[in-house]
Parts: C-alpha cells; sequence; structure tokens
C-alpha cells in the first residue's frame, strides 16, 4: 500500500506550482498597482529591436501631434538600441520605466495576436462565390440583426461590395474589423476599411462551440473555428454564426497601408493594441514576447521587443496586450495561436511630456 503524505506537506510541496503552460514567469514579487515604479530592468531575453525605428518613423511623418510628445522618447530609445540595447542600461538615456503589474499581480501580462486577412472575392456572385459582404445600410438603431442579414434583409439595396465563397472569411474578417481583399475575377487588391456595425450586441463564436462542446477550450483559435466551419454543413455553421447578432460592415479604399485606430501603418510584431487610459496611443513599451513553436504551444523562450501602442479593441483592457502579425492567411495562423503572457514595462523620458511613466489617475490604479 503506497503511503499518503500529510496534508500539510503535500500542501507545502505541490500546492504552491505555479503554471508555466502559457510562458508565464515567476519572480517572487507581487505588484500593488497596474503599473509599478522599476529603477532598473533585468532580462536575460535574446534581442530584437530591428522593427522599431522603422514603426516610431511611421507616427513621427503620420502624426504631428503624436511626434511632440514621442519624438523625443523614440530618438533617445534609438540611440539606447544602436549604443547598447542592454535593458538594465536605459536610465543611462534617461529613459524611465513602468512595470505593468498582470493580471495575476505577478507581471504576467496576456498577448494575444491580430492580423489583417486577404479575402478572395468575386465581383459578381457565381455558384461557389455567392456570399455577399456588406457596406453600412442607412440604419442606426434599427439595423437588421446577423440572423436577418443572412435571410436576405439587405437584398435589393446595392450594399453587396463583393461575393465570398465561404461564410465564415467575411466572418473573420468582421472579427478583425477590416482587411484585404483579392477580386480573383479581375485580380486586383482592395482594402475594406471597418464601415460601422449593426449595434447589436457581440458574442464570441468561440464561447459558443467550447459551451457546445464542440472544440476544447485548450484547443480554441482562430485556425480551430475555421476547422470546424469548413468540417460542418452550410445550415450547422449559419446556425452557429447567428448567435452573435453583431454584424460589421465595411468601407472599400484603394491598397492601403493597414493602420490601427491612431491612423498609423502598422507593421508586424512592431506594434501593438493596448489601453489607452494606461498606454496613450503612441507609448513604445519594453515587451519580453512569448515565442510559439508552430502547433502553438509555448517554446520555452521568449524575446525582448520594443513595440508601440497604436491601436485599440474592446477586450484589450487593462494587463492585455493584441500583437499584430501582419497579413495574410499565415499571419492568421499565428496571430491566432496567441494566448501567452509575457512581462512589459511602459517607457517615458525624464524632463519631457512622457515622464514618469507610472503616473496615472487614481481611479485606474488596482
Amino acid at each position: 500500500m503506497k503511503k499518503m503524505l500529510p496534508l500539510a506537506v503535500a500542501s507545502l510541496l505541490f500546492g504552491c506550482a505555479q503554471p508555466t503552460d502559457r510562458a508565464q514567469q515567476y519572480f517572487d514579487q507581487e505588484f500593488t498597482a497596474t503599473l509599478n515604479q522599476t529603477q532598473k530592468i533585468h532580462s536575460v531575453a535574446p534581442r530584437d529591436f530591428t522593427e522599431f525605428a522603422k514603426q516610431a518613423e511611421q507616427v513621427v511623418d503620420n502624426s504631428p501631434s503624436m511626434a511632440k510628445v514621442y519624438q523625443p522618447l523614440y530618438e533617445q530609445l534609438n540611440q539606447w538600441v544602436l549604443e547598447s540595447g542592454d535593458p538594465s542600461q536605459l536610465a543611462k538615456f534617461g529613459v524611465q520605466t513602468a512595470q505593468l503589474g498582470g493580471g495575476d499581480k505577478q507581471g504576467n501580462v496576456l498577448f494575444t495576436g491580430y492580423f489583417s486577412p486577404v479575402m478572395e472575392l468575386r465581383h459578381q456572385a457565381n455558384e461557389t462565390y455567392k456570399y455577399p459582404v456588406y457596406a453600412k445600410p442607412d440604419c442606426d438603431k434599427n439595423c437588421p440583426t446577423r440572423a436577418e442579414i443572412y435571410a436576405g434583409a439587405l437584398n435589393g439595396q446595392g450594399l453587396e461590395l463583393g461575393y465570398a465563397a465561404n461564410m465564415i472569411d467575411p466572418f473573420l474578417m468582421e472579427v478583425q474589423g477590416s482587411g484585404f481583399v483579392h477580386f480573383e475575377d479581375d485580380d486586383t487588391l482592395e482594402y475594406f476599411a471597418y464601415g460601422g456595425k449593426n449595434n447589436k450586441a457581440y458574442v464570441s463564436i468561440g464561447k459558443v462551440l467550447i459551451e457546445r462542446g464542440e472544440v476544447p477550450r485548450e484547443k480554441m483559435s482562430m485556425k480551430a473555428i475555421k476547422d470546424w466551419v469548413l468540417a460542418n454543413d452550410e445550415a450547422t455553421v449559419r446556425e452557429v454564426l447567428e448567435q452573435n447578432p453583431s454584424f460589421v460592415f465595411f468601407q472599400p479604399r484603394a491598397d492601403a497601408p493597414v493602420t490601427g485606430s491612431a491612423g498609423i501603418p502598422l507593421l508586424p510584431m512592431a506594434s501593438v493594441a493596448g489601453d489607452r487610459s494606461i498606454l496613450p496611443m503612441g507609448t513604445p513599451i519594453l515587451a519580453e514576447v512569448p515565442l510559439l513553436n508552430s502547433d502553438g504551444s509555448w517554446s520555452g523562450a521568449h524575446q525582448l521587443r520594443l513595440l508601440i501602442v497604436l491601436d485599440t479593441g474592446g477586450a484589450v483592457k487593462q494587463n492585455h496586450l493584441d500583437l499584430y502579425h501582419g497579413m495574410g492567411e499565415r499571419a492568421g495562423l499565428e496571430a491566432g495561436h496567441y494566448k501567452h503572457f509575457g512581462r512589459v514595462w511602459k517607457l517615458g523620458l525624464e524632463n519631457s511630456a512622457t515622464q514618469a511613466p507610472w503616473a496615472m489617475p487614481p481611479e485606474k490604479q488596482n
């Protein structure tokens, strides 16, 4: 017969084990605030700062107001990258730091990912390309629901921007809020910007599939949703998609750079969406970004990157950042895997508009 450990001893041995499967890190400290003044950053993660200067240049070139606030800080960070790049040396360049406390108050900040899809469309419907993508109708509070739109509520209004070969590609572009479309009938590329929505409550389809037992919670990703859709018949798919009454409309533009809510062109792995009450648009951050394997599992390593907050999102609050991965199917696959943790520091420059990056309204400190 196996001997049983006393409960108290077992708790000491096993009760304090902390999960690391999603790249969590622990340094025996607890943070009391959302932003915490940090004297010196210690990180042994390999560094990749190659895209920061290009992303900073996009901010300076496209937004005089943000340039006025952030250009001095960007210039000091570029100098730091050239001369050192050692996070423990930031103070020598006048750069001040504040670490995000993380949802667990141990510094673990959630990274998810987003991307710019490229959707195949035709200008005119045929037997394959028969699912319309719409411009916004002339409605406000009384816009039709997703189910009503699928049932033909917008037919005959001339709002069709093109036709997709399945229901899920337009749906996923709605989740992203914008994206590129390739018209296969004339080989042209256009950018579909966000054109408004029907003002109905958003319901997560991923959550619906988990609750119905269709996709295990630990396997949930954009790829998992698309795989489920392609494995089921149209009626089944439509019924699930209709559980989300919210519907996003688009506005065509000529082929243009992908921009975030700050109006700045976004570069892959150089920009993030964040909570603007903590991280105003244009804020540079230093982040240990989790590196993933091709199957979406954590590789066991992080990479130190300089990123700029240039976008927002309804689900991106406080200790949650959404990392922009770029355009196309591969970017979508990589972004869909992201639900992992890293450490994050907000950066500021002493004696400038960005000084004391740990300062924020008392009601936001929790």
